[in-house]
């Protein structure tokens, strides 16, 4: 079975920079396990990599799909991908370091995929009429009221998953957050070794915010006015992206800029807590306890140590 390492975390935790420092001193490829980085044009509200990083170690599924309406890229997409670059970087007798904190992604890659109950063109349709009548607000909130679980973690204006967490509720009357939590966690997929990065509440909010300040500095704003301007339109899961939401309102006049920063800032930590609450799941994962002023070059080897790199 391939090993893979895996390195991951609450957002602005510092897990690219960790894994670009790893696959340095260990002759690695990164495989990104992100489900917005995977959109062309959206890279300063994602933070990918900078030109200089991705020229020097190749890095997989970033940039590999188009964000416009009627484009589609599923978690059945990314797994195929995934095990494409993995093979790859496998056969080029590389280190295979995988980064992101896209949940879904992660459990997909490592443990497969939920199917969850077929689909309903019938229920879908209504859904999606409701949708278009009433706004995807109205959708979430009857989410709420039959699988709060799954509605806290789902983003309110992710029409297309909250559809299928409605689905999935019409047709079974269960949950689909109670039918993940039965999901069998025994199998693997592949021989991982996971570091997952923990920082202090304030010290990640501190890194949360300042994160979000040098978005706004870098171009943020004028990254999604070029692309709400596309005549293409956005496609509903890259609308919905942190950072793209909250602009575009800004955008439509429904925010000013400073509460739209202010949102992005408060929903980038809402996030962060449902990841940390999620990645607890792995208990064969080492933690990595982080001070406010540790630096990569300081917790390189112990990261490697934790990971059995050598």
């Amino acid at each position: 079975m391939q090993r893979i390492y895996v390195i991951t975390g609450c957002t602005a935790s510092g897990k690219a920079s960790l894994a670009t420092a790893l696959a340095r001193r260990y002759g690695g490829q990164i495989l990104s396990v992100d489900s917005m980085k995977i959109y062309r044009g959206m890279t300063i509200g994602t933070a990918k990599p900078s030109p200089q990083v991705l020229a020097e170690i190749p890095h997989h599924a970033i940039d590999v799909a188009d964000p416009w309406r009627g484009c589609s890229f599923t978690v059945d997409d990314y797994r195929r991908l995934a095990d494409d670059a993995i093979a790859s970087i496998a056969a080029a007798g590389d280190t295979v370091i995988a980064s992101g904190g896209t949940n879904l992604y992660l459990k997909i890659l490592l443990e497969g995929m939920f199917a969850g109950p077929g689909e309903s063109k019938e229920i879908r349709a209504a859904l999606k009429a409701r949708a278009a009548a009433e706004g995807v607000a109205a959708l979430h909130a009857a989410l709420v009221r039959v699988d709060p679980a799954a509605a806290e973690r789902i983003h309110p204006n992710d029409e297309r998953r909250i559809i299928r967490a409605l689905e999935v509720h019409e047709l079974t009357g269960r949950p689909i957050s109670e039918l993940q939590t039965q999901w069998d966690r025994r199998s693997r997929r592949y021989d991982w070794r996971m570091l997952i990065l923990r920082r202090g509440r304030e010290d990640g909010n501190r890194r949360i915010n300042a994160r979000v300040a040098r978005m706004i500095e870098q171009g943020l704003v004028e990254e999604v006015r070029r692309l709400v301007s596309d005549p293409r339109g956005l496609n509903h899961q890259a609308a919905a992206a942190l950072g793209y939401a909250e602009i575009i309102a800004h955008l439509e006049g429904r925010w000013s800029l400073d509460e739209a920063v202010e949102r992005i800032k408060i929903n980038t930590r809402r996030f962060a807590k449902n990841q940390r609450t999620w990645l607890k799941r792995f208990t064969d994962a080492r933690g990595l306890d982080l001070e406010a002023d540790a630096t990569v070059e300081g917790v390189l080897d112990r990261a490697g140590e934790l990971l059995e790199l050598g």
